[in-house]
C-alpha cells in the first residue's frame, strides 16, 4: 500500500488547549463550590451564545473593514458581523436591555462558560478560556458591590482557599479624581494611563514609569507608546499606585466641603501640589461606606481590603472596583519565587446597559478565571485532578456470544454501575486488561466457556489486585492466589459489583 503524502499534522491552534477527563472532573467540582455560593446569595443562572453581533461588543471594535481585533469575527449571510464573546458581561447587557420589561430589577444573574480573545498567546495565556461571573444589575449603592467582595472572599473560603487570599478594593473616582487634579483631562490620554498602570505586576514601578512617559521598549525591541505626562505628574499617579492604604493619601476622617471636596490635603510630596477633586470625594466616600459594611459583616482587612493599588484596566469600570489576589507563592519560569497573583476581579460599569437603552442603569459585579483559578487549587492540594474512576469492563472471550456479554453491560447499566463491553478486535486476555487498565476500570469480568458451563462469572477487583501486585513478588504464587480475583455466580454478578469499594464511592458520588 503506497503511503498517504496528503496526511495532515495533528496540532492545536496557538492559544487553545485540550482537556482530559481527570481535568475536567475536577473544575466541575470546583464550579459546583462555586455555584453553590452564588446561589447561596440568590443569584441565579442565564446562559447566553457564544456568538453576539459585534456592536453588541462595542467597545472591542477596530477601525478597519473587518473587526477581527482582539474578537473573532465571522460575516453572516446577510452582511451582519457576528463575534465571538470576549467576556462574558457585555453579552448580560444585551440581554438585560432586550429582556428589559420582564426582568425583576435589581436583575442578580450568574454564568459560566467560554470566552474567546484574538491576542498573542503566551504562557498562562490562551485565545479560548473559562470565566465564572456574577453581576447585580440595577443596583446603584455601594452595598451590592460590597456583596460582590463579601461574595468573592466567601467563594475563595468555599474552595479551601481561607487564609491565602486577600479581595483588594479601589474606586475608579479615586483615580479619575486623581488624573483631574493633575490635568489629564483627555479621555485617550486617561486610558493609555490606566493601561500603564494595570502592567505595574508585570513590569513594575519603574517599567510603568517609562509607560506613563514617553513609552517602554521590551526585551524584543518592540516600543509601546506612553501616556506622555510630566515627571510631576507621573510622580503623582506613581504615589497613588504605590500607597498601599487609602489613608496613605489623605486622613480617612476628613469630611466633604460645601463644595464636594474634601476637607483636606493630599499627604504624599507629588500628590500635595495638587487639589483634591470632587472626583476623589466620591470615590472617597464610596469606600468608606464599603469599608463600613465589610466591618459590620464580619469581614477582616485580611479578607477584604481598601487598597487605592487596584485599577481595573477595562474602560467600562465607572466605580469600585475589586479583584481576588492570592497570596501564597510558587516560583515562575526562571525559578523565582512570586506570588501567585490575582485569579478574578470585577467592579461597578454604569454606563454599559445604556449602551442599548436610554436610561441611566447601574450595575455591578465580577469575574473569576476558571482556569487559572483551577491551577491555584492544584498547588494547594484542594483540586483533585486524580484520574476519573472508569467504567466496570466486560471481557469479550468468544466472539458469537457478544449478545451473552452485552447483557451482562445492560444489567449493570440498569442497576446505575457505569460499565461498557470491550468493542475492540482482540480476544487477547492481556490485551483487554490492558485497556481496562488505561480506562482507570475499577473491576473486569470474564465469562469463558468453562464459566458459562459453571453458571459464574469471574470478577477482577483491579484496585485489589495492584495492591496485591507489591508484595507478591513470585509468579507461581500470584498465579495460585489471584489476589483480587473472585468466581461468583452469574445471577449475582451486579450483587457483587456494587460491593467493590471504587464502584461503590463512583456510585454514592453520582447519585
Amino acid at each position: 500500500m503506497a503511503k498517504n503524502s496528503a496526511l495532515i499534522e495533528p496540532r492545536l491552534p496557538r492559544g487553545f488547549v485540550d482537556s482530559e477527563p481527570a481535568d475536567l472532573a475536577a473544575i466541575e467540582q470546583m464550579v459546583a463550590k462555586i455555584r453553590h455560593v452564588y446561589e447561596r446569595y440568590g443569584f441565579d443562572p442565564i446562559q447566553t451564545p457564544f456568538f453576539e453581533y459585534t456592536e453588541t461588543l462595542g467597545k472591542f471594535l477596530p477601525d478597519t473593514d473587518r473587526p477581527n481585533a482582539g474578537v473573532f469575527s465571522v460575516q453572516d449571510d446577510d452582511d451582519q458581523w457576528m463575534s465571538l464573546r470576549y467576556d462574558l458581561t457585555a453579552p448580560l447587557a444585551r440581554y438585560f436591555a432586550q429582556n428589559y420589561q420582564d426582568l425583576p430589577k435589581p436583575f442578580r444573574s450568574y454564568r459560566q462558560g467560554w470566552v474567546f480573545r484574538n491576542e498573542k498567546p503566551g504562557p498562562g495565556r490562551f485565545r479560548q478560556f473559562m470565566q465564572f461571573d456574577a453581576d447585580t444589575v440595577g443596583a446603584g449603592g455601594p452595598e451590592s458591590d460590597a456583596e460582590m467582595c463579601m461574595m468573592m472572599a466567601d467563594t475563595m473560603d468555599a474552595l479551601g482557599l481561607a487564609g491565602k487570599y486577600v479581595v483588594r478594593v479601589s474606586n475608579r473616582k479615586v483615580l479619575d479624581g486623581v488624573m483631574q487634579a493633575i490635568g489629564v483631562v483627555d479621555e485617550a490620554q486617561k486610558l493609555t494611563v490606566l493601561r500603564a498602570i494595570d502592567k505595574l505586576d508585570k513590569f513594575g514601578p519603574e517599567g510603568v514609569r517609562l509607560l506613563l512617559g514617553e513609552g517602554r521598549k521590551d526585551e524584543s525591541g518592540d516600543f509601546t507608546e506612553g501616556a506622555r505626562l510630566y515627571p510631576d505628574q507621573a510622580q503623582a499617579v506613581i504615589e497613588m499606585m504605590s500607597s498601599e492604604r487609602l489613608d496613605d493619601l489623605v486622613d480617612l476622617e476628613a469630611d466633604a466641603g460645601p463644595d464636594g471636596f474634601l476637607d483636606a490635603e493630599f499627604k504624599t510630596p507629588a500628590l500635595a501640589k495638587f487639589k483634591i477633586t470632587q472626583a476623589f470625594a466620591e470615590g472617597f466616600s464610596e469606600l468608606q461606606s464599603m469599608a463600613a459594611l465589610f466591618a459590620s459583616a464580619g469581614y477582616r482587612a485580611d479578607r477584604i481590603k481598601i487598597d487605592p493599588s487596584v485599577v481595573r484596566g477595562l474602560e467600562y469600570y465607572t466605580g469600585p472596583v475589586f479583584e481576588i489576589e492570592l497570596t501564597f507563592t510558587v516560583q515562575n519560569e526562571k525559578g523565582q519565587d512570586v506570588v501567585f497573583g490575582s485569579v478574578g476581579g470585577g467592579g461597578r460599569y454604569d454606563g454599559l446597559v445604556s449602551r442599548f437603552r436610554n436610561e441611566h442603569t447601574p450595575a455591578t459585579g465580577f469575574s473569576i478565571g476558571v482556569s487559572r483559578l483551577a491551577s491555584a487549587l492544584k498547588l494547594t492540594g484542594n483540586l483533585d485532578a486524580a484520574p476519573v474512576t472508569g467504567p466496570v469492563v466486560v471481557t469479550v472471550m468468544e466472539k458469537d456470544r457478544i449478545a451473552d456479554y452485552q447483557k451482562m453491560v445492560a444489567e449493570l447499566r440498569a442497576a446505575g454501575i457505569r460499565a461498557e463491553l470491550f468493542l475492540g478486535s482482540s480476544k487477547n486476555m492481556g490485551k483487554q486488561m490492558k485497556y481496562a487498565d488505561k480506562r482507570h476500570a475499577p473491576a473486569v469480568i470474564i465469562q469463558g466457556s468453562d464459566e458459562r458451563e459453571q453458571g459464574v462469572v469471574q470478577i477482577k477487583d483491579l484496585a485489589v489486585g495492584a495492591e496485591a501486585a507489591a508484595s507478591i513478588t513470585d509468579n507461581t504464587a500470584w498465579k495460585t492466589e489471584r489476589p483480587g480475583q473472585y468466581s461468583v455466580p452469574r445471577d449475582q454478578m451486579v450483587d457483587f459489583v456494587k460491593q467493590i469499594p471504587a464502584v461503590a464511592a463512583w456510585m454514592k458520588a453520582n447519585g
